[in-house]
């Protein structure tokens, strides 16, 4: 038995498992804290608030006679409220509440306010966004936003070097087009020729120059997708494209074109990485990329994220441009995820962009290797994801709460308890067929 190669993947899923859990255990964390507090602030009692299912492995009981426990199967967790049947607050435990007085009904699930209980409910998925909008805002704040004006901050590592061009440089314009803003330098990116230096004009100390400098957006990985063929293949953020199939790439549109034009078959790549030279082969994977006008288009592609040859000087957003940036963020999130459900129900996309567990795992890994920035922003669309997901009209989720009290509140009455026994059963079953489905994707799916 080769134990050498053991180690390394043993160590592997070791580290994988370690940051789905502890991704999975912030997020259950965050949404049942919302249950929770929303619940005991609308005086609805929670007798348990456990993360991880199972035997307990710690528990204490606080002063509002909750339990907080740590659990030893830490996949999910939940918040038990006084009178429920069960963790999932599927129905309610009618000898208990039989014996419970109408003042202390009060403060169960079933013998609350139709408002207390729909804002419990509610709570999980709203805490879910945000925590998305904090932490976002919290990048922002952290790393500050570029400045309205391309002026370079640190320069990044390229073969040819920076040639003439230093920080604290403002650039005015790029092979005669003016880049005034970010708008229009980002505008000149894709008409700019494919070359590896270019004529640049510059504003240094008040003074304006020509200067010499490298392709304005080089072919160079500013990171590397978690999942893609790069990943696989073992290239990093930093790495520079020299050629592919021994064509030179100068500019990070070649990498695009040259990618596309092989329609999925096997490339091999010349990369330079800290005054190193390598080659590394690699098969791009069909991909369905979300479009500006809300739609998809299916794409071959590696992986790998393009940037300008610098980092621009960045400034200090206020708390309020901060929240407002991260709202957005959020709401891309959840806008991008319903829009690619609705293309995959109506057939416009593949199935296999549903993916199960085993693939969220995967991600969690590979985006905690990248760096503690990216598993946290990580974190926060996974977040997003996990509060819409718990929207879904569907019994057992939190969306299929919200309707049972919609209907009680339309009605003037609860549904009767076989059909919500009915419903929560099918509901159940609906959520184990998705789950069965991810992980038949994960599976089978390339």
């Amino acid at each position: 038995m080769d134990f050498a190669g053991i180690i390394p993947s043993f160590g592997g899923f070791v580290w994988t498992l370690a940051a789905f859990v502890v991704a999975l255990s912030v997020i259950v964390a965050v949404h049942e804290y919302g249950h929770y507090i929303i619940g005991r602030l609308s005086g609805i009692k929670a007798e348990v608030f456990s993360i991880g299912f199972g035997p307990r492995l710690w528990s204490r009981i606080d002063q509002h006679g909750t339990r907080w426990q740590i659990s030893a199967l830490p996949f999910g967790g939940y918040v038990k409220f006084l009178g429920d049947a069960n963790a999932a607050s599927a129905g309610a435990d009618e000898q208990a509440l039989a014996r419970l007085s109408p003042a202390e009904l009060r403060h169960t699930m079933h013998g609350a306010p139709l408002w207390a209980r729909a804002a419990t409910v509610l709570a999980g998925p709203a805490f879910n966004f945000i925590f998305s909008i904090l932490v976002f805002a919290g990048i922002f704040l952290w790393q500050g936003i570029a400045t309205d004006r391309p002026e370079i901050g640190r320069l990044m590592a390229l073969p040819g070097g920076s040639y003439e061009l230093q920080p604290g440089d403002l650039i005015l314009s790029v092979e005669g087009q003016e880049t005034p803003d970010w708008t229009k330098a980002m505008q000149a990116v894709d008409s700019l020729p494919s070359k590896d230096r270019m004529s640049y004009l510059i504003e240094r100390s008040g003074e304006k120059l020509t200067a010499t400098g490298p392709a304005l957006y080089p072919a160079r990985a500013a990171g590397v997708s978690p999942g893609t063929a790069a990943f696989e293949a073992g290239l990093q953020a930093g790495d520079v494209i020299l050629s592919i199939d021994g064509t030179p790439v100068y500019v990070f549109s070649d990498i695009q074109a040259l990618v596309k034009a092989a329609e999925g078959r096997a490339i091999a790549l010349e990369v330079w990485r800290a005054g190193q030279q390598f080659k590394v082969t690699l098969t791009p994977k069909s991909t369905d990329l979300p479009t500006a006008d809300g739609g998809f288009e299916t794409r071959y592609l590696i992986g790998l994220n393009g940037s300008f040859f610098f980092d621009p000087v960045t400034r200090q957003p206020g708390p309020w441009e901060a929240l407002e940036g991260a709202a957005g963020q959020t709401w891309a999130v959840a806008s991008s995820s319903f829009s690619g459900l609705v293309h995959i129900v109506t057939g416009a996309i593949s199935s296999c962009n549903l993916r199960g567990p085993l693939s969220i795992a995967e991600t969690s890994g590979q985006v905690a290797s990248q760096g503690a920035m990216d598993f946290i922003w990580f974190l926060a669309v996974l977040s997003t994801a996990v509060g819409f997901l718990n929207l879904f009209p569907i019994p057992m989720l939190d969306g299929g709460h919200l309707v049972f009290y919609a209907y009680e509140w339309a009605i003037g009455r609860p549904l009767p308890e076989r059909a919500l026994s009915l419903l929560v059963s099918a509901g159940l079953i609906v959520v184990l067929a998705m789950t069965l489905f991810g992980l038949t994707n994960d599976l089978l799916c390339p």
